[in-house]
């Protein structure tokens, strides 16, 4: 989650929520990484937890991602639970919880629904209150 975390930081110095991700592979090994990046890219599929995804396929040159594990700042919304189905991602690991548009637990959970493709396993609230502190110091500054 440190590494994570580390990426959310980057993601305010181009006005981006300060969401961070990465995707380790069965060895331990951080083959992806990413950071929000909706507001840098005019993108609305600049969420961390997705460049991530796509940086980890790339390096391992397929689109499965079995055996890796997505370690997330915050809850993943629908978007990116989708892709965390698609990808065949085995685990997700998030801190806070996204009470507003979370989809593994809060709002919706998507990874247990019974009608999915693949179920990763799900673990919850690490490092949750340092998450929640980047995201409350970004709102607090653009209040």
């Amino acid at each position: 989650m440190g590494h994570a975390l580390a990426e959310a930081v980057l993601a305010p110095a181009h006005d981006d929520v300060p969401v961070g991700a990465v995707v380790i592979d069965g060895t331990g090994e951080i083959i992806g990484r990413g950071h929000n990046r909706r507001e840098a890219d005019a993108d609305p599929l600049g969420h961390a937890e997705l460049m991530a995804i796509s940086a980890a396929a790339s390096a391992r040159g397929q689109w499965r991602l079995d055996g890796c594990t997505l370690v997330v700042t915050l809850e993943p919304c629908a978007m990116c639970a989708g892709a965390l189905v698609g990808s065949r991602i085995e685990r997700v690991v998030f801190g806070a919880f996204d009470d507003k548009a979370g989809a593994v637990g809060s709002v919706w959970d998507l990874l247990r629904d019974r009608a999915a493709l693949h179920h990763p396993e799900v673990t919850s609230g690490v490092r949750a209150e340092e998450s929640r502190a980047l995201l409350r110091e970004f709102f607090a500054a653009k209040r």
